[in-house]
């Protein structure tokens, strides 16, 4: 189960201040869920995928993105940051990630926008307020999708945010990797219009090798959600040489197979679009090799071949 102290320290923050932490909203998204949706990312998540594309969104707190190719070394930063975190060292910008408090004076003042404090605490309202601008684009199948990060991990802001949508009659797509107490799906789901659900390896020695997790809760809420008669489509990340044998996407159909609500499978390609993001965040990025267009349609006819209908992307 998770046991993230950050995780829970933050939840805490939000039962206080009724307020939550995301940092992104994409307008017009196609490939979240049906239609035209306004994706809202939850800040945080349990899991540390090798592959993540959002490595923005893991952390679950305030943090600071470099852009080094919009620098200009015109030293604003240095001569602004309280906290003497921001040096020159051979005439390079230095900063110490220890000793910076977060305070985003340093991004309000670069001129060339080459620092950025990825993360916002935002309440209800103000979330609602937006998601509201784009109601005209939702008429007929669009709505509003949550993701991350993982929206999970932030549940008490994740159930007010669902009540508002409900109450506006906005469809909801949840985009989770389903890593989370039982109890917490139990009260959301009845908002909750799609699942978006990632599985990502079968093999649980894999699984907690690559994200860092067990498996066993996430297999354990699907089959859950499944019995609840929701609508779910499984999402499956393709890596190669991680989950791209025939065996291991045979594992996941064959787990899939038994439960009678699912019948759509999304293939997510794996892409490089995180790489930059981690560097920018001073993160490790692993590099995998992008999926063959062979090795995507031996995928394909997997799935295919075992009644499910598949589809790359969302």
């Amino acid at each position: 189960m998770p046991t993230n102290k950050k995780l829970h320290t933050r939840d805490k923050l939000s039962r206080e201040k009724k307020t939550g932490l995301i940092f992104d909203i994409k307008r017009y998204a196609i490939h979240d869920g049906p239609g035209i949706r306004t994706t809202i990312f939850f800040k945080g998540c349990p899991l540390s995928c090798w592959w993540c594309h959002n490595p923005e969104g893991r952390l679950s707190g305030l943090e600071l993105m470099i852009w080094p190719n919009r620098c200009i070394g015109c030293r604003t930063c240095v001569s602004t940051c309280g906290s003497q975190a921001i040096s020159i060292m051979e005439n390079s910008i230095v900063t110490d990630r220890d000793k910076c408090k977060m305070c985003g004076v340093c991004a309000e003042k670069c001129p060339t926008k080459a620092r950025e404090v990825v993360g916002k605490w935002v309440s209800v309202n103000e979330l609602m307020q937006e998601v509201e601008k784009d109601l005209l684009f939702y008429e007929g199948s669009g709505g509003v999708t949550l993701s991350g990060g993982e929206p999970l991990a932030q549940p008490v802001f994740l159930d007010a945010l669902l009540n508002a949508c409900r109450k506006k009659n906005i469809h909801t797509a949840l985009d989770t990797c389903g890593y989370a107490d039982k109890e917490i799906l139990i009260k959301i789901h009845k908002n909750v219009d799609l699942f978006l659900y990632d599985l990502k390896v079968m093999d649980d020695r894999k699984h907690k090798l690559y994200t860092g997790v067990s498996n066993k809760q996430i297999m354990k809420n699907l089959e859950l959600l499944n019995a609840l008669g929701k609508n779910i489509i499984i999402r499956f990340p393709l890596i190669p040489y991680v989950n791209s044998s025939k065996d291991s996407i045979l594992a996941i159909c064959k787990f899939i197979s038994k439960l009678q609500n699912i019948k759509e499978i999304d293939v997510l390609p794996y892409h490089r679009l995180g790489i930059e993001k981690a560097k920018r965040l001073n993160k490790e990025a692993k590099t995998f090799e992008k999926p063959s267009d062979e090795l995507l349609q031996n995928c394909l006819e997997v799935i295919k071949n075992f009644g499910f209908e598949p589809k790359i992307g969302g």
